[in-house]
């Protein structure tokens, strides 16, 4: 019996292996690709297509894409700055929130928790949103209208409260009392250490929307030194592709010469390559933080 229970483990083991590998070329191939497309001749890739070994090297989507480099390092500036406080002032504020939330002496605790969730399920829609950032706030063509509007998500908010009640004791706030801590002592001192594979999660999904953020840039920026990464990368893709269809229109060869396909998948590694570098310091806080953080509700 033992031996056959042996054997239906390897076998479901293998069968694991192989599903994981399995699943893991299907997420790799796909970047693969766009990482030899954009190394491919753009005439190679219009006649015969995407492969995983370039058909006709080439680095004219980098060139393109590097045209101006200046223009280039001071979008990756704007991102990286709006990356980096957005995502150390929105876990300030989330794991601050968390806390309050998780603490059971909070009278109101799931009135607040209520209002939390129910901005998930309803949203007042993109006008008023707008409205509020341009005509109140006054954030317009500002840093501000890059960073304030993801300080506080619902989502991650009830992610790092469900992460602090299930990783710190409540018996753990009792004792601290008792020994005369104040509430933001406790928050600093105890829950912040306790929540380090909550906050790398939260951190994480915070810094991926910063980084990945085009949308604020073209509805509140009107100054292009301000544009971020994504969306100063858009519009020279953007600007290729109208040069090139102004010049099939015409007749006239304006833009034939524009790789506007490997221009676009250089553009999609220029893009993604530094924050790929950010997930293997925190995958083991990640994964810990999403299983603990899901374990109550």
């Amino acid at each position: 019996m033992q031996i056959k229970d042996d054997h239906y483990t390897r076998l479901l083991q293998g069968l694991a292996y192989t599903v994981i590998i399995l699943g893991s070329l299907a997420c790799l191939i796909p970047f693969l690709l766009i990482i030899s497309a954009s190394l491919t001749a753009n005439e190679s890739i219009i006649k015969d297509g995407y492969h995983l070994i370039p058909a006709q090297f080439s680095v004219e989507g980098y060139k393109t894409v590097f045209t101006f480099p200046d223009e280039v390092l001071r979008a990756y500036g704007v991102t990286l700055f709006t990356t980096v406080t957005g995502t150390l002032l929105g876990l300030f504020f989330m794991t601050m929130a968390g806390y309050v939330l998780a603490r059971k002496d909070f009278k109101y605790r799931n009135t607040f928790s209520f209002y939390i969730y129910f901005t998930t399920l309803f949203g007042g829609g993109l006008v008023p949103w707008y409205i509020m950032i341009t005509k109140y706030l006054h954030l317009t063509d500002s840093y501000g209208a890059l960073i304030f509007p993801g300080l506080m998500t619902p989502f991650l908010i009830i992610l790092m409260k469900n992460f602090i009640r299930s990783a710190v004791p409540e018996e753990l706030f009792e004792s601290a009392k008792i020994d005369g801590a104040g509430d933001f002592k406790i928050y600093w001192r105890i829950v912040l250490q306790l929540s380090m594979p909550g906050i790398a999660t939260v951190g994480l999904f915070l810094a991926l929307a910063y980084w990945n953020d085009w949308f604020s840039s073209s509805l509140f920026i009107n100054d292009p030194h301000k544009y971020q990464l994504q969306f100063h990368l858009y519009n020279v893709i953007n600007s290729a592709a109208f040069i090139a269809n102004m010049g099939a229109g015409t007749g006239v060869s304006l833009g034939s010469d524009l790789p506007t396909e490997s221009t676009k998948m250089a553009m999609a590694i220029v893009v993604t390559g530094p924050i790929l570098f950010l997930y293997p310091f925190i995958q083991r806080y990640f994964v810990k933080g999403l299983t603990i953080g899901a374990v109550k509700g």
